[in-house]
Formats: C-alpha cells, sequence, structure tokens
C-alpha cells in the first residue's frame, strides 16, 4: 500500500539523576564525594533509507522513544547512557513539526541522517561539586527531560521526469514500456491510484527515473479526483512530460480540443504551484497507431506555438519510444550539468 503522508511522535529518553555518595573505605578516610554523574538520553534520529519507497510502516507503529540514561552510582560510577532510536524513512521525505508546521528537515540522500528528539542530558554528582572551600558537597543534579515531537511525515517522490495528463492518458502504458515498472493498466478512467516509478536505461548503462502520476482533472489543486493528494510528487522532477490522448481529440476540431486539454493540466499546475507552470515541459501526443494524422498534427501545432519539445509515440505498440528516451535522458544531464555549475 502507497501510504504518502504519516504523523508520528517521537520521544527522546530523560537524562539521568547524578548521585549523592562519599566514600567509606577503611583505606582512604575521609574519602571524600564519589557521587557519579547521571547518564544522557538517547535521542531520536531518521535516517533516509533507499530501501523504503512508502510511509506504510507508520500506518501501525507511530511512538519512537531512545532510551533513558541510567542514574549515577557510588564511587565515582557514571550512568550508562541511554540507547539512540534510529527510525528509517524513505528517501524524498520532508519532516515538519506537526504542532509549528515547522520544515525540520528534508532527507533526500541516501544515508542522510535528522536529529528530531535530542536526548536529556544527565545529571552531575557530588563529586563534581567538591571545592577547596566545600569538601563535602551534599547536592546533585537531576537529569533534564528528553525532546518530545509531534512530527509530520511528507514523502515527495524522487524522479527525475514526471508523467501527468488527464485519465487514460497512456502514462502507465508508457512507463511500463519503457522501464521494469508494471503499473495496472485498464480502459477506463482513473486506473492508476498510486505514483509509480520506473528506472529507464538509455544509453550505455545511463539511466533515470520517470515516475507516473494519477490522472488529473479539471479542479485537481482544490480536490477534486485523486490528483491534488500526488501532485506534491511532480514538485522535485526536473522535466515535465505531459500526455495527451491523440485519438481522443474532437475529429471536428483537434487543435482547439488540444488547445483546451492542454490549458486544464496547465492550469492546475499553475494553481497548485506556479513553480511547476514554469518547468520545462515536453508535449507527447499517445496512442498515435490509432490517432489520425490531423490529430496528432493538431498537438504538434499546440507544442510549437508554446516553445515545447513534442513527441509522437505509442506505448502499446512500442512506437516512437527510443527518440523520446534518448531526449529525455540527454536534456536530464544537460540540467544536471546547469544545475552543478
Amino acid at each position: 500500500m502507497f501510504i504518502d503522508e504519516a504523523l508520528i511522535h517521537v520521544s527522546a529518553g530523560d537524562g539521568g539523576n547524578g548521585c549523592v555518595a562519599f566514600r567509606r573505605e577503611k583505606s582512604a578516610p575521609r574519602g571524600g564525594p564519589s557521587g557519579g554523574d547521571g547518564g544522557n538520553g538517547g535521542s531520536v534520529r531518521l535516517v533516509a533509507d533507499v530501501s523504503l519507497n512508502t510511509l506504510y510502516p507508520f500506518r501501525f507503529k507511530k511512538r519512537f522513544v531512545g532510551g533513558r540514561g541510567r542514574h549515577g552510582e557510588g564511587s565515582n560510577c557514571h550512568g550508562k547512557s541511554g540507547l539512540d532510536e534510529t527510525v528509517g524513512v524513505p528517501v524524498g521525505t520532508i519532516v515538519r513539526d506537526a504542532d509549528t508546521a515547522e520544515i525540520l528537515g528534508d532527507l533526500v540522500e541516501s544515508g542522510q541522517e535528522l536529529l528530531v528528539a535530542q536526548g536529556g542530558r544527565g545529571g552531575r554528582g557530588n563529586a563534581c561539586f567538591a571545592t577547596s572551600t566545600n569538601r563535602t558537597p551534599r547536592r546533585a543534579e537531576p537529569g533534564t527531560e528528553g525532546e518530545q515531537r509531534n512530527l509530520a511525515l511528507e514523502l515527495k517522490l524522487l524522479a527525475d521526469i514526471a508523467l501527468i495528463g488527464l485519465p487514460n492518458a497512456g502514462k502507465s502504458t508508457l512507463i511500463a514500456a519503457i522501464s521494469a515498472a508494471r503499473p495496472k493498466i485498464a480502459d477506463y478512467p482513473f486506473t492508476t491510484l498510486i505514483p509509480n516509478l520506473g528506472v529507464v536505461s538509455w544509453e550505455k548503462f545511463r539511466t533515470f527515473v520517470a515516475a507516473d502520476i494519477p490522472g488529473l482533472i479539471e479542479g485537481a489543486h482544490s480536490g477534486h479526483g485523486l490528483g491534488i493528494r500526488f501532485l506534491r510528487h511532480v514538485e522535485r522532477s526536473r522535466l515535465i512530460g505531459h500526455l495527451v490522448d491523440a485519438c481522443a481529440l474532437a475529429p471536428d476540431d483537434p487543435e482547439g480540443d488540444a488547445e483546451r486539454v492542454v490549458s486544464v493540466i496547465e492550469r492546475e499546475l499553475e494553481a497548485f504551484n506556479p513553480a511547476l507552470a514554469a518547468r520545462e515541459r515536453i508535449l507527447v501526443a499517445t496512442k498515435s497507431d490509432v490517432a489520425s494524422e490531423e490529430q496528432v498534427a493538431a498537438l504538434r501545432k499546440v507544442a510549437r506555438r508554446r516553445g515545447e519539445k513534442f513527441f509522437s509515440l505509442s506505448g502499446a505498440a512500442h512506437r516512437g519510444l527510443d527518440p523520446f528516451v534518448r531526449f529525455v535522458g540527454h536534456r536530464l544531464e544537460e540540467l544536471k550539468g546547469e544545475a552543478g555549475s
């Protein structure tokens, strides 16, 4: 089950109390204070784990607690520190304080760690308070409490290109044709209920990651359909592949219908996040094996007016896939190079 939001509670361990004690050995008369310090409480950390791709485990376990520090003891014995609690989350998880909405971190690299609850500090024993004028201190510090937080976890998939479009635009068919992903494919709307990731090999063992986003409809930004739940997964992509079912365009006015269909998705991206509307897009005419030349040509004209790259392909018939994949691969490398410079 794909879960991309979760609420959890983290509680770091309390620090141990310091000890008040004095040496009583026969060989050490007036041995002085010997109370040890308390141990520090265990902290709670989140770590990005590349083997995870959903927040589903947090559906069952929602509380994570660090170990408590042990109290100090006599003979200058310090308490043992509590064990840290390390919690694995998928790469691409944004961590927020659920009470204040403050973003605490964004885990975008495998192995990246984030301290979300600091363990309490152990209290000092009376041995620490001995001075030349106070040789028998009878006080010690209590340990401090560990931090507690309610956290809101939000997963945004890390994909190089996001495939978006109206329901039944051929997104799942395309990602299944160019990668090893096996999403559900059927001839009715909203077949795809969750995003699907696929790794695409394109040249000399080079790869990129494509994401199949569930179909968007008009009003998705305000909660219509499923799109509002998954538009966030488009935000991390460098490219957007806008897929349009060419054979579904009105035969009597394919160009006008193409303009309308493309504008629907553009408005939804703009309403959700203006930066998405400004991101580089590739217009793709799908199901070209059953579409007429006029329908494909209409989409090509729309792409030309918008200054977008255009491809005509068929995922089911495996037509036109190689030029599309090669262009995406090369363009992604160019964008990564520009970002690096």
